[in-house]
């Protein structure tokens, strides 16, 4: 079914997202100078931006009915599919 299909790409989108957080953070202990600790600091900036994105999308996908029991869990390991 496509919906599992793009409901799965969210989720894919929010791990990718978490990732993003956790590299940010990795990068910015062991920057050594000003130019990584900026660097870190957009990645972390548009993991964050990813994610207020991906959320809003997902909960339109819950208002619409569109996020189904059988697209499972959220990457975080919460079934949220019954969530309105």
């Amino acid at each position: 079914m496509m919906t599992t299909v793009i409901n799965q790409n969210i989720k894919e989108a929010l791990r990718l997202a978490r990732e993003l957080v956790i590299l940010a953070d990795k990068g910015e202990a062991a920057s050594k100078d000003d130019g990584c600790r900026v660097l870190y600091s957009i990645i972390r900036d548009c993991a964050y931006s990813i994610r207020v994105h991906v959320e809003r999308e997902r909960e339109e996908h819950r208002k619409k009915g569109l996020w189904l029991i059988s697209d499972g869990p959220d990457n975080n390991g919460e079934d949220n599919s019954n969530k309105n």
